[in-house]
């Protein structure tokens, strides 16, 4: 059965020729127009899905019902909210305030947080891989077993009392933090160059 030929909804040869339809014909109209009907819908879901992907990811983690990944958030405010495991890949987050926000096993993926406020956050466990840090102001962070693993840059980026316990960095990446590295975290109590291992 041709569903697409369904769609047109055309008169059929019967009507055309002015014979009476078959018994039959009731049933086959009824199939052919919900044949149609659900084509129709498919369509348009699929054009939906075409035009823009993001309607196709509902909320950016269990506490967020806004879609953050990939999506342009330059300078959004998020400070002080609790976004546990929120998804936030790929997405470009300058400027954005995290400001005291429990961001536990967040991913930052491949993100841009080029002069984001994440000062005071819970950062245990967040994923930066691959993340731009520059400028980015992580003032009296947890960054406990973050994973920045890549090319993570923490260009400029403002680290006093930033605790960085259990974070697995290249030795470049340690090199350049450790000369910059000041203070103590007022939540943890570790002192920013202890937790990096500078000499």
């Amino acid at each position: 059965m041709d569903i697409l030929g369904a769609l047109k909804l055309g008169p059929s040869p019967a009507a055309l020729s002015g014979a009476a339809p078959p018994a039959t014909t009731p049933a086959r109209s009824s199939v052919h127009f919900h044949l149609a009907n659900a084509g129709a819908a498919a369509l348009v879901a699929a054009s939906l899905l075409v035009a823009d992907p993001s309607l196709a990811f509902i909320g950016g983690g269990p506490y967020g019902k806004q879609v953050t990944r990939g999506q342009d958030l330059t300078g959004k405010d998020f400070s002080g909210l609790t976004l546990v495991k929120q998804d936030f890949k790929t997405s470009i987050l300058r400027q954005a305030n995290f400001k005291g926000a429990n961001l536990l096993g967040a991913s930052f993926f491949d993100a841009d947080l080029t002069s984001a406020d994440l000062s005071d956050a819970d950062l245990r466990g967040a994923d930066f891989s691959l993340a731009n840090l520059s400028k980015a102001n992580l003032t009296n962070a947890n960054l406990e077993g973050a994973l920045v693993t890549g090319n993570t840059s923490f260009k400029g980026s403002n680290i006093t009392g930033a605790d960085f316990t259990d974070v697995p960095l290249r030795d470049d990446q340690r090199e350049y933090l450790c000369k910059i590295a000041d203070g103590v975290n007022s939540t943890t109590g570790n002192a920013t160059k202890e937790t990096l291992f500078c000499s």
